[in-house]
């Protein structure tokens, strides 16, 4: 995949339907190709949490949790070593050399994230390394705050965290959300999207808001409010190219996890209109083709809602 830096033509055209292209112009700087040194090096090699967006050996697009000791983020120049797989069963448990490529790092509890594309030069049993196109930073908007832990019963006990240390890779895949799956995103104040461009690759973003921000219909679809962002739109500039689209949610109380992979498109509503929580006028839908449950070994026993989620409407 050749690099090429600046916006797509997807994102543009979102950028120019919600009238901030002027704006997200001045961030196009960001896009060019990165060296991962200083800060940007240091911030990967603290993380202990980072999600995985690719392809599956099917060309179907995931988002898988990847869970390890500081360090398994490895960075420089425009190289990432990745010293963890994602979990047994894992559609993306051999990620694909060759393959497109988007992960996201994430803290919490500083409520820091950062982006890096790219792709996969080579796998193994151990990790596997990203020759990395695009690398940046995002601000701290809604993240909720919460101090993750890795199974130790020291940081709660074992009664506050159900299976301490547990690590289920995913079940059977259903063709809808189940019950149970439903209830795990309807409480959901945190997930991860997944999408992808034929030529820019894959890419992974959080999503946060408060608690039941993702709705769930009754036809087993999901859809969100677009809040005010960066104005880059590089998810929903995705979407408007190749509406593949994947999620993964995390009940941070048990570790439990709900993947979904099937596509999404962005709907232009009005502002203020039931559910346009964050005043933009969009939303975006989602229909699962199939779901995964599963289980990572980490929790947070509390968590500090970001103090400008916008409330719910509808």
């Amino acid at each position: 995949m050749t690099p090429v830096s600046g916006f797509h033509e997807g994102e543009l055209a979102v950028q120019r339907r919600a009238g901030v292209r002027s704006e997200a112009q001045r961030l196009s700087p960001m896009l060019e190709r990165p060296f991962l040194g200083g800060g940007a090096g240091r911030f990967l090699a603290d993380r202990d949490l980072a999600v995985l967006s690719a392809r599956d050996g099917d060309g179907t697009l995931w988002v898988s949790p990847l869970v390890g000791a500081p360090g398994f983020l490895d960075a420089y120049g425009t190289a990432l070593r990745v010293g963890v797989l994602p979990r047994p069963r894992d559609p993306l448990e051999v990620p694909l050399a060759g393959g497109a490529a988007g992960l996201i790092a994430i803290d919490f509890a500083t409520r820091r994230r950062m982006r890096v594309n790219g792709t996969i030069e080579a796998s193994g049993p151990y990790g596997f390394a990203l020759a990395v196109d695009q690398a940046y930073g995002n601000c701290p908007q809604y993240i909720q705050q919460r101090r993750v832990e890795h199974g130790h019963e020291d940081a709660g006990g074992a009664d506050a965290v159900p299976e301490a240390g547990v690590v289920r890779g995913p079940g059977a895949r259903e063709d809808r959300l189940t019950e149970e799956q439903a209830a795990l995103i309807g409480r959901a104040d945190t997930f991860f999207l997944g999408t992808a461009h034929p030529e820019r690759g894959s890419d992974a973003s959080h999503r946060g808001g408060p608690a039941g921000f993702v709705r769930v219909d009754d036809d087993g679809g999901l859809w969100w409010p677009d809040y005010p962002g960066n104005n880059m739109f590089n998810s929903l500039g995705n979407l408007a190219v190749d509406p593949t689209a994947a999620m993964l949610f995390v009940d941070f109380a048990t570790g439990d996890t709900v993947q979904l992979t099937g596509t999404a498109a962005v709907d232009w509503t009005r502002s203020g209109v039931p559910g346009d929580d964050g005043g933009t006028g969009r939303r975006v839908r989602f229909m699962p083709r199939a779901t995964l449950s599963g289980r990572v070994d980490l929790w947070a026993a509390e968590v500090a809602p970001y103090r400008l989620n916008p409330p719910l409407t509808a």
